[in-house]
């Protein structure tokens, strides 16, 4: 009974986004001379991305004097939704998701500035609210001197899909 009711509640990827007011914008063209993602066999390698706002700018500033812990939070949850909308892309429907693998979050702050992994978990917690337990992944959150653009954060993944 438990399994026969799960599923009738059980949620796509899309669904979820949609509950959380979650609009894909349509992928951004890459800034520079590369490709916004690579398939080779069942993973997807997806090209660091930036928190774009709807206009095409960024987030910018660093972390510890520019934005707030929150602020970066919400930068990095503003980037995994570039990421996903690439995704989306690469892969037509995200319930062919079968794990987040790997992520690369870069933090761009101060000297001093030691929370990378709050800031970072603005990416992480909304992989976990789109995809469950397929979102959790490995994971490294690191400061950098500098950015792109002085974007606060830039996030790169890697995804396996099904076939």
């Amino acid at each position: 009974m438990t399994l026969f009711v799960n599923s009738i509640f059980a949620q796509t990827p899309e669904e979820k986004l949609k509950n959380m007011n979650i609009v894909l914008p349509a992928p951004s063209s890459p800034v520079a001379n590369y490709v916004k993602y690579v398939r080779t066999g069942n993973l997807i390698f997806l090209s660091g991305h930036g928190p774009s706002k709807a206009d095409g700018s960024y987030i910018t500033g660093k972390l510890g004097r520019d934005l707030s812990i929150e602020e970066g939070y919400a930068a990095a949850k503003q980037t995994g939704i570039s990421l996903l909308s690439t995704l989306k892309n690469a892969v037509g429907d995200l319930s062919k998701v079968k794990r987040i693998v790997k992520v690369l979050g870069m933090v761009n702050g101060t000297d001093s500035f030691t929370d990378q992994p709050k800031v970072i978990n603005g990416f992480s917690d909304l992989m976990v609210a789109v995809f469950g337990d397929k979102g959790k992944h490995a994971r490294s959150a690191v400061g950098m001197a500098s950015l792109p653009m002085n974007m606060a954060v830039e996030i790169e993944m890697i995804v396996e899909v099904e076939d």
